[in-house]
């Protein structure tokens, strides 16, 4: 099935730049805002909305999907998922972002928080570069359309360099369009490449309720593609821990 191909569970809106299996792959910016327990994210919240998000739009940088998580893990936190088509594309928006008067205006808030009340604790950052088998961002219909939906985030750990591209070959290999088929409409897939606990790699599923995506899991193990490829003995022992993270979109998030 095509990029460009419809799927019970969405719709794809990226078409491959360079033909068949000739997609220009995506960069991917995942940040975590970490928040001080009991605190709100408001400041941050009409930072992003009114400023961060129309300014990287205007630069190219786009659908950016704002998250936060149902039962924190490791602390309340505000995940943002920006996408970029090159590397120089990221530059260009992380030196000039900020710098831009028009966005020091539209976030004087949120930029100018004093110390003694910080608008986050630290930012964490992600740099992550899409897989082949699946070279752009797909936004699934109730995205589009801007229904109730959840996320699921998975993040694959790697005892090893090696591994770690074995388990990214092994998503290549079949078990990306299996995903597709059972429904779980994947939003991304990511080799991280910069940032904290490597190696891993990131992956986004959706669907439009806990209900749904717990049957779309259902399939996906009983699919006889992923009962042979995690049979495979060239994937074995790929991932050495799993951690996954449920997310609602926040009102103004694009994914």
């Amino acid at each position: 099935m095509g990029i460009g191909a419809l799927t019970a569970a969405g719709c794809r809106t990226n078409q491959p730049a360079e033909g068949p299996g000739k997609a220009t792959r995506e960069y991917y910016e995942l940040r975590a805002y970490r928040l001080k327990a009991g605190t709100n994210h408001e400041l941050l919240d009409t930072y992003l909305e009114k400023a961060a998000i129309p300014a990287l739009n205007r630069l190219g940088a786009k659908p950016v999907g704002v998250f936060t998580e149902s039962e924190p893990k490791d602390g309340p936190a505000v995940y943002v998922l920006i996408p970029y088509a090159s590397l120089d594309l990221m530059a260009k928006v992380t030196t000039s972002l900020n710098a831009d008067p028009a966005i020091q205006q539209a976030g004087a808030e949120y930029l100018q928080s004093p110390k003694s009340a910080p608008a986050f604790e630290r930012i964490d950052s992600w740099l992550l570069l899409a897989f082949a088998g699946m070279p752009k961002l797909e936004l699934p219909a109730y995205s589009l359309e801007k229904k109730a939906r959840l996320f699921e985030m998975r993040t694959y750990d790697s005892h090893s360099e090696l591994k770690a591209l074995k388990k990214v070959d092994m998503f290549n290999s079949g078990e990306i369009e299996t995903m597709r088929e059972v429904g779980l409409a994947p939003v991304f897939y990511g080799q991280t490449l910069v940032g904290r606990d490597l190696p891993h790699l990131t992956y986004m599923l959706s669907a439009e309720n806990q209900e749904a995506h717990k049957k779309h899991w259902e399939g996906f193990r009983k699919h006889p593609v992923w009962d042979k490829l995690q049979k495979d003995p060239q994937y074995a022992d790929t991932v050495s821990h799993i951690t996954n993270r449920f997310l609602t979109p926040t009102s103004y998030s694009q994914i």
